[in-house]
């Protein structure tokens, strides 16, 4: 009995261990180091700590989800062709069942030079989140929108969740969620960046795949995710369905309405420097985006939530009563953020605006809303102004 506690307290001690392991794991110019295995090896680990997979010729990342040659550009042998040196680095934190929240990082830099001497160098990094939604309301808010709105399209198979190709969002079964109610996560951001030694840089593609590949990405790390937090349902989650594209590219300059919508209206002077993006527009997942143009920061992110998981991320924010007179169903006008939720033909929908539109009150948001539920066949949420048109 003894001698079995001492090998249990030691493989314990070897796995907290190995989940705050950092090490390099490919270059350009030779395969794995050798140093980590060996430190693994003489830890006598026979799995990964936080999952139960064997090891393996091939390298893997973020809690066992993700493997080398699997798919996408910046899990490939190839990734540093045509660079004098690359690296791929991998750091992470596991969720376990008594902390269910979770941390991944994976970084790529490389660099060449020309044969003017100037150096180019290349950067990559990969983060991935396991855990609940933002406490604060305003913070939620905020985050939902991030990953909700903009380009991103909806998650095949019914799964809950979206990606833009750059980011996404996966939310977990019922089963995963915290103790006051908010669901959980999971999450995945990038950024990649060129920069050159004469000086100068450009955000760059980070070999994320696109949407498909990123849904198989966020599936992969729940499965992962929900196992090792002890929370995974009995059959893991599958992408199999092609994900759904945009209606349109991105409209700047000179338009007058925005998505499609009556009342998103502006003027000649005010339209020349914004752009605006159709997004989603489903029974499910409706959004639209207006951005000030070249990189000048948002004008506003409108979005409807019906998916009953996805709608989950707003419980607790939208109050107890209406937001505003007139207005149908329960919901908060804040500074930053407007969000509403109501019955529509049946089923819940939450709507939501964020913006930075200083003295704005609501009427884009009451433009949005009452096209949307125009849209689904139910009574407005918004006050209909006589007259027709909001503004």
């Amino acid at each position: 009995m003894a001698d079995g506690a001492d090998q249990a307290d030691q493989a314990d001690r070897g796995q907290g261990r190995a989940s705050r392991l950092k090490w390099f794991v490919r270059t350009r110019r030779g395969g794995v180091l050798v140093g980590a295995a060996a430190v693994l090896v003489a830890a006598g680990l026979g799995t990964w700590a936080t999952g139960s997979w064997p090891f393996s010729r091939e390298d893997r990342y973020c809690w066992g989800s993700w493997e080398t040659n699997s798919g996408p550009g910046f899990l490939s042998d190839t990734a540093f062709e045509g660079d004098d040196e690359g690296a791929r680095t991998s750091e992470e934190t596991a969720p376990t069942p008594r902390r269910p929240t979770g941390r991944c990082e994976v970084a790529l830099s490389s660099s060449s030079t020309g044969r003017d001497g100037d150096e180019t160098s290349r950067s990559t990094g990969i983060t991935l989140t396991y855990g609940p939604a933002p406490k604060d309301a305003a913070e939620r808010m905020e985050w939902i929108s991030a990953y909700l709105g903009g380009r991103a399209v909806p998650l095949p198979d019914g799964l809950p969740g979206a990606t833009d190709g750059g980011r996404g969002l996966l939310v977990l079964p019922e089963r995963c969620d915290t103790r006051d109610g908010r669901p959980t996560a999971v999450t995945l951001d990038s950024d990649a960046r060129t920069t050159w030694s004469e000086g100068g840089s450009l955000r760059s593609n980070a070999g994320l795949g696109g949407v498909r590949a990123v849904a198989g990405l966020l599936v992969a790390a729940a499965n992962r995710g929900m196992e090792a937090a002890g929370c995974a349902p009995a059959k893991p989650l599958r992408v199999s369905s092609p994900v759904l594209m945009l209606p349109e590219d991105e409209e700047s300059g000179l338009f007058s309405v925005a998505c499609r919508i009556k009342g998103l209206e502006f003027d000649k002077v005010t339209s020349k420097s914004l752009e605006s993006q159709v997004g989603a527009v489903t029974r499910d997942l409706q959004s639209c985006a207006v951005r000030r143009e070249r990189g000048g920061g948002r004008y506003f992110d409108a979005l409807m939530v019906a998916q009953p998981r996805l709608a989950a991320l707003f419980d607790g924010t939208t109050g107890s009563g209406a937001p505003a007179s007139g207005w149908r169903g329960s919901g908060v006008f804040a500074d930053a953020y407007k969000v509403v939720r109501a019955d529509c033909a049946g089923r819940p929908v939450t709507l939501l605006m964020v913006d930075e539109l200083a003295g704005e009150t609501t009427p884009y948001f009451t433009a949005f809303t009452n096209a949307v539920t125009g849209r689904l066949g139910c009574a407005p949420v918004a006050p209909v102004a006589s007259g027709g048109s909001e503004r």
